[in-house]
């Protein structure tokens, strides 16, 4: 792995009143959520029932092109995920959506988050005789709606009372024969929407700006705990499990979304320019120009120049065509991985005083390359900004973060991190301001990666490869016993 925060999964999903090339609009909805996750990708297409389907490891552009598309051919549902997994390794078995046939029928489900039970409740699926075919916590939300199935009248029943079941963090799209739902965790941690196209066809996302790339209007986002149905007969929802404390994760504004999204009624772009204009209150910084690291440091610089006066440049220049640095086989290539990724305009920062804006700082090994760049590049002084606070706690809700040992943060004072990556002072925007960022009181959000305080019961076991070190530690698996 490297030394970044990766980004969540995202999903996508299609309602049409009428059979069309639905993949298409899958691909391209995924595309816009491309952001979300590298690992892999897939879309499922239904055609009155029958269930056509490609998903693998890699990027959507990979993947699929039109001869693929075409044979998943038209229907009038489909259902899309680009995936970085928490849960889970990242080969092709964990690629999603998961595709389950029981005994009422098929079902797809696509899902962003990650459960905080998910190891217990596998253990006690497995118990009962569940066969796992992935090591990804969505496989266990599958069997758990599965299970309500069966003794429910219908699917949209069955989530609902999965619901109760399952804890953490899931923004699930999942599709049956006839019917198409949405549905979000009782905390509101990841985002989820839904919008119409102007010939009756629905479209729920991850993120507005996917309704964008198929030209959909944003109906509203759907609320923490809700269930909503769609099916020829119309819409429906279920509240039952709503009105609960709502935790939205705040690195989504931060980090995670993409600047022309809408997060619970708030611009991302908005939110990142006040980042910024609070850290130029914050920390008033004698310097003759400031940098953002591209891309989701962009906006945070952009607002701390507005804000300070000092003029805003393009010192880094990010190259577009490098893939994912964690898809490097060593360590040596995926260092020089991230040297090429991002290149220093020279000219514009030799012999400047330089304030660098990123949006988080993680384990300080990035920082310290890009801080040595720009000093190669000539810059006299470099100061570090930090458009999210420090990260001082593992995520158990969907982002990459399952240990504090390795955030420089958590185990070095400002003074020694700053020597570490090499910069002349170091700041962090305060918990207090990114309370703020939102344009509210901040009591809607989750702050747990930084203030340590969890919405949940903090899980038992709680690292990525959780399964994956059950089955190899288990003495059930071991070779000699098979």
């Amino acid at each position: 792995m490297d030394n970044l925060i990766h980004e969540e999964c995202g999903v996508f999903g299609v309602f049409s009143p009428s059979t069309q090339d639905v993949a298409s609009l899958v691909y391209y909805g995924l595309f816009a959520l491309q952001h979300r996750g590298q690992e892999s990708a897939g879309i499922v297409v239904n055609d009155d029932g029958v269930f056509t389907y490609r998903k693998d490891a890699g990027l959507v552009s990979e993947i699929f092109d039109r001869e693929r598309l075409e044979k998943l051919g038209n229907g009038n549902m489909a259902v899309g995920h680009v995936r970085y997994g928490t849960t889970g390794s990242g080969d092709r078995r964990n690629a999603q959506p998961v595709v389950v046939n029981h005994l009422k029928g098929n079902m797809a489900l696509a899902h962003n988050g990650n459960l905080v039970n998910s190891y217990e409740l596998r253990t006690a699926l497995e118990e009962q005789g569940s066969i796992f075919s992935s090591t990804s916590d969505t496989e266990v939300i599958a069997y758990v709606i599965t299970k309500e199935r069966l003794h429910t009248k219908n699917i949209e029943d069955a989530v609902t009372s999965a619901i109760g079941r399952l804890e953490g963090a899931f923004s699930l799209i999942i599709m049956s024969p006839s019917k198409l739902i949405a549905a979000r965790d009782p905390h509101g941690f990841r985002p989820l929407c839904y919008g119409k196209r102007s010939d009756g066809t629905y479209v729920v996302a991850s993120e507005t700006c996917a309704l964008d790339a198929v030209n959909a209007e944003l109906i509203r986002e759907i609320d923490p705990g809700e269930v909503v149905v769609f099916t020829k007969d119309g819409i429906k929802t279920n509240r039952e499990h709503c009105g609960g404390k709502k935790s939205f994760c705040v690195f989504e504004y931060l980090y995670i979304a993409r600047p022309d999204s809408v997060c619970e009624g708030c611009s991302v772009h908005a939110a990142r320019l006040k980042a910024g204009e609070f850290l130029a209150e914050a920390y008033p910084i004698d310097a003759d120009i400031v940098v953002g690291v591209p891309d989701s440091g962009t906006d945070a610089a952009i607002g701390y120049s507005r804000r300070s006066g000092i003029p805003y440049d393009i010192g880094l220049i990010k190259n577009k065509y490098v893939g994912r640095t964690f898809i490097a086989p060593s360590q040596g290539q995926r260092e020089e991985m991230v040297s090429i990724k991002l290149n220093v305009v020279s000219s514009v920062v030799k012999g400047k005083r330089v304030i660098l804006v990123d949006d988080s700082i993680v384990r300080g090994t990035t920082s310290a390359k890009i801080v040595k760049r720009l000093r190669d590049g000539g810059a006299k002084e470099v100061h570090v900004l930090s458009s999210a606070p420090p990260f001082m706690n593992p995520c158990y809700y969907g982002v990459d973060i399952d240990s504090k040992d390795s955030l420089i943060a958590a185990n070095h004072p400002l003074d020694e991190i700053a020597k570490i990556i090499g910069a002349d002072s170091i700041n962090f925007l305060s918990i207090e301001d990114v309370k703020r960022i939102a344009g509210n009181d901040g009591s809607g959000n989750c702050y747990a990666c930084f203030d340590g305080v969890y919405p949940t019961a903090v899980p038992t076991k709680a690292d990525k490869s959780r399964f994956e070190r059950k089955i190899s530690t288990n003495p059930k698996f071991q070779k000699k016993d098979r």
